[in-house]
């Protein structure tokens, strides 16, 4: 096989810690290990977190991702999804400083303690943003390039926590990574809710008409990826996860829009003078120390106005992926 592994049906774990159980990501995971009768330990750093993962089935471990008790809370697990990560896209130094911590040092401390547990097999949840750059990324491979220039704070420290965690995995302790695109679905508190306050505000406008492509990538669809990886995933190596073949953004964008009673203007802007805002904005804030703030950074130009498309033959190949979840049964249970 040219992906270095068939999907081989490995043994599903029998238990397993989950870091970011209260997030979107890992609420959607708890409720699909859960139901494969999966006993999940979830890390939680509040009491209300510790409500939520419990209501959701899961064993709360209150603490953080430097708790000095976390090996003692992994014993008797034999897998880990990595899931907890600061999502900040703005810029400047305060910024900066809270994704290297949490992204970077977070991941090591985690896969550490992992390591000290006796944990066998471990998923990172990493992202697509980890090759941005501001360009448009085209039916990406996991084999295309780190980026010399990170679009932003966040891309840099994804890609920094990403080649880490590979670079940890080792016979017995086998380390991978899984890449969603656009992260959507039921339960959704990150991209929809978005749109929809840009809509309602009056500050949504489409870039360039917005009809350029994107891939996406249904929650389902990411934790029946992450189900894969550890079952059949090798260590060291990096899966993207979609739902298949991209969509053009404005279609699905209106289309996402639509399940929540909201209709987006025609409005439009350039996209070259929304590059131009983003590079001033950057460069402000570093000249500034984060100070002086720009409306637009790089990290959200990157995300949002250019083509981002990735290949997920890889996943196919060797984890046996294909969506579970298509589209359009997607759209139909939000409008539901």
């Amino acid at each position: 096989m040219s992906f270095n592994e068939p999907a081989a049906g490995g043994r599903a774990p029998s238990r397993l810690f989950l870091t970011g159980g209260s997030g979107y990501v890992g609420r959607n995971l708890i409720r699909r290990l859960v139901a494969d009768g999966v006993q999940v330990v979830a890390l939680a750093r509040s009491a209300a977190a510790v409500e939520t993962v419990r209501d959701l089935g899961a064993q709360p471990f209150e603490g953080d991702l430097f708790d000095p008790r976390l090996a003692q809370a992994m014993a008797g697990c034999d897998a880990l999804v990595h899931a907890a990560a600061a999502a900040d896209t703005d810029h400047g130094a305060g910024v900066e400083a809270r994704l290297e911590r949490i992204n970077v040092e977070g991941t090591r401390a985690v896969l550490a303690a992992a390591k000290v547990a006796g944990v066998s097999r471990s998923v990172l949840i990493s992202t697509e943003s980890v090759l941005l750059d501001g360009a448009p990324l085209v039916g990406a491979t996991e084999d295309h390039a780190y980026p010399a220039r990170p679009a932003g704070a966040y891309s840099k420290s994804k890609a920094q926590a990403e080649r880490l965690a590979l670079a940890m995995s080792a016979p017995g302790f086998e380390v991978m990574a899984v890449r969603p695109r656009f992260v959507w679905g039921r339960d959704d508190t990150t991209a929809l809710p978005q749109l929809a306050e840009a809509v309602r505000s009056g500050a949504f406008a489409w870039i360039d008409g917005g009809r350029y492509r994107t891939s996406t990538t249904h929650v389902a669809n990411l934790c029946e990826g992450v189900v894969l990886a550890l079952r059949n995933g090798a260590g060291g190596q990096a899966y993207f996860i979609t739902d298949g073949e991209p969509a053009e953004f404005r279609a699905f964008a209106t289309r996402l829009l639509a399940t929540q009673g909201l209709t987006a203007p025609d409005k439009t802007v350039p996209r070259d003078l929304l590059k131009t805002i983003a590079t001033i904005g950057d460069a402000l804030a570093a000249i500034s120390g984060g100070r002086i703030k720009g409306p637009l950074s790089r990290q959200v130009y990157a995300t949002s106005a250019v083509e981002v498309t990735v290949s997920i033959a890889k996943a196919r190949a060797a984890l046996g992926y294909a969506p579970v979840v298509s589209r359009e049964h997607g759209l139909a249970e939000l409008a539901g």
